[in-house]
């Protein structure tokens, strides 16, 4: 009894995601590499290996002893689904007007897949009582946040001229993952795996 009121209490900062495999990865990685070179005075939180991937699902901070119903519904929200693509293209800022805060890279869901498996599972985790998210689903891939007005039209302005290579991503499975947040930057620990197997 004991142990079951820890976990009640002990509280896990939770999301579920589409990875981006290592050859995605190292692209993206080298454009945010070259980003830097070109304004390198520019303040901004920028995307590392460790935490390139596409969030569908967002729970934040849960007590672990819900972690094993997410993962309940994770397995359901890919039931019947069976393996789909996206491709990872043209670059981007938030907001489009006036001071520059987020640089992303969009995602185009040209099977219609990826939403397809971001309502499933909003309404799985809405069954577990979660709010559901009634914002429209953009996917993008962020590269950075920008902390200071200071060059930040300029980092801006260079990461949409650059453009990017459009560039295929498989998506076979989907993830529940932890995040551990430190001085040191974010840990991330894949707690499930769920297979996409029509």
């Amino acid at each position: 009894m004991r142990q079951e009121t820890q976990l009640a209490q002990t509280l896990w900062r939770v999301f579920c995601a589409v990875e981006v495999p290592e050859p995605v990865r190292q692209l993206v990685l080298r454009h945010i590499a070259h980003l830097r070179e070109v304004v390198p005075d520019a303040k901004a939180s920028w995307g590392r290996d460790a935490n390139l991937h596409l969030t569908l699902k967002f729970l934040g901070e849960i007590p672990q002893s819900s972690v094993p119903h997410i993962s309940t519904a994770a397995s359901r929200a890919v039931v019947g689904l069976a393996p789909f693509s996206i491709r990872l293209e043209q670059t981007g800022t938030f907001p489009k007007q006036g001071q520059p805060r987020v640089l992303w890279i969009r995602i185009n869901d040209f099977s219609g897949k990826l939403g397809e498996l971001h309502a499933r599972l909003e309404d799985e985790c809405v069954n577990l009582g979660f709010a559901k998210d009634d914002r429209p689903f953009h996917p993008h891939l962020t590269l950075a946040r920008l902390r200071q007005p200071w060059q930040a039209r300029t980092l801006a302005a260079t990461h949409r001229e650059l453009d990017f290579e459009p560039t295929q991503i498989p998506v076979p499975e989907l993830l529940v993952i932890r995040s551990e947040l430190s001085n040191e930057g974010s840990k991330y620990t894949v707690i499930s795996r769920h297979p996409l197997r029509g």
